[in-house]
């Protein structure tokens, strides 16, 4: 027999909204997160080249450390308040029916691990944060953004070779990709 894995995405899916910009914002508040999305936006049509100016022009030279703790206190917030109702039943009715959870995430290990940990979910795939040789944050992101196919090559990789059959809770386009792996796809709509 082969194993059950659930995989959820966090935005818009097992919380409301967004998680990024607002943990951003908490970094280095509103004011100077806006003057950065408009000095990173420029021209700019891909969201993952967007996505890796903003972490440039926001968090590059940072320590790794401190954006760490302050994400394990957000992640906490989220787990707590942000979570919907609906999916925490789904998560619970997963892991009693013996079902492994995973959260496929674009939005930032610095706080989904925690989040992952407060939720009793097995696994977390998600974007990370690159980091030079003295724990500074560079900008970039370790493997790119976890969107799109970016999630689906993940997932691939963590389900491996063996026979999966596979839930998937996602609200976006960026979904796509991942829904289309599952057996079950559940396209959640947006609150």
């Amino acid at each position: 027999m082969g194993r059950t894995v659930a995989a959820f995405d966090f935005d818009g899916t097992l919380t409301k909204r967004d998680s990024l910009l607002p943990f951003l914002a908490e970094l280095v508040g509103w004011r100077r997160l806006g003057t950065a999305l408009v000095r990173a936006a420029p021209a700019v049509r891909d969201r993952d080249v967007l996505k890796e100016r903003l972490f440039t022009v926001v968090l590059a030279g940072r320590q790794l450390d401190e954006i760490t703790e302050l994400g394990r206190i957000y992640g906490q917030r989220l787990a707590t308040y942000a979570v919907l109702p609906e999916m925490r039943e789904k998560l619970a009715w997963h892991r009693a029916e013996g079902h492994e959870t995973v959260i496929v995430s674009a939005s930032l290990d610095v706080y989904l691990s925690t989040v992952r940990e407060c939720l009793d979910i097995d696994a977390l795939l998600c974007t990370q944060l690159e980091v030079d040789d003295e724990g500074r944050c560079t900008g970039r992101m370790v493997g790119g953004n976890c969107r799109g196919e970016g999630k689906a090559t993940r997932l691939r990789a963590y389900l491996g070779a063996g026979e999966v059959e596979l839930w998937a809770y996602g609200d976006s386009s960026g979904d796509d990709a991942m829904l289309a792996l599952a057996d079950h796809a559940i396209r959640v709509a947006r609150r």
